[in-house]
């Protein structure tokens, strides 16, 4: 069974949406708030180069994809992810919508689909962005892992991370963490099964 993990950028009240900035529908105020006031530190990051050399595939939501894929294909820092298996969640988004130079996507068109992903042979898939497809990932209990990057700010807008759906408890465990002098702490946990 595959491991499917979402990567996030979160601010302390639960905002994931913009983190670099973002154009259209996506944006809000705070829009590229990982880069405003918060002083870069490298080391705080390495989280992300981990994700890159353990990923075997990566997932998105079809508006993160929309994002994502006429620009990561050709942008250096991604070129280790360009020829992964690809698989955006979308009940609207057409073949013909997909990119020819970003390896194989497939389009999963429900969370069953995603559940049967998650039962084949394979590494860890990546969830980049996607916020809504984490919200709902995360209430079918699909997500297995978290790794957050917490900023110490509040953003007030934009979307969250976990939706508000009266569901059971679900505890999870703290594998790793670490605060930078920056602010920003590190935390990945397993969900507990």
């Amino acid at each position: 069974m595959r491991t499917l993990i979402y990567t996030a950028f979160v601010s302390l009240d639960g905002v994931v949406d913009s983190p670099g900035g973002g154009s259209g529908s996506e944006n809000h105020r705070s829009g590229g708030w990982t880069f405003k006031d918060i002083e870069f530190l490298p080391e705080a990051y390495e989280i992300k180069g981990r994700e890159t050399e353990e990923a075997t595939a990566l997932m998105f939501g079809r508006t993160s994809y929309e994002a994502f894929s006429p620009v990561w294909p050709d942008m250096a820092d991604f070129a280790p992810l360009k020829d992964l298996p690809k698989y955006v969640v979308s009940t609207t988004l057409g073949e013909d919508a997909l990119v020819d130079n970003w390896g194989d996507i497939t389009i999963l068109r429900s969370l069953e689909d995603v559940a049967k992903v998650k039962e084949t042979e394979g590494g860890p898939i990546i969830i980049h962005g996607s916020a809504t497809l984490a919200r709902n990932l995360s209430d079918a209990g699909l997500i297995d892992r978290y790794h957050l990057l917490v900023y110490p700010l509040l953003l007030g807008a934009g979307k969250r991370m976990f939706s508000s759906t009266d569901k059971a408890k679900q505890m999870l465990k703290l594998v790793e963490s670490e605060t930078y002098p920056n602010g920003i702490t590190k935390f990945v946990y397993d969900v507990v099964r």
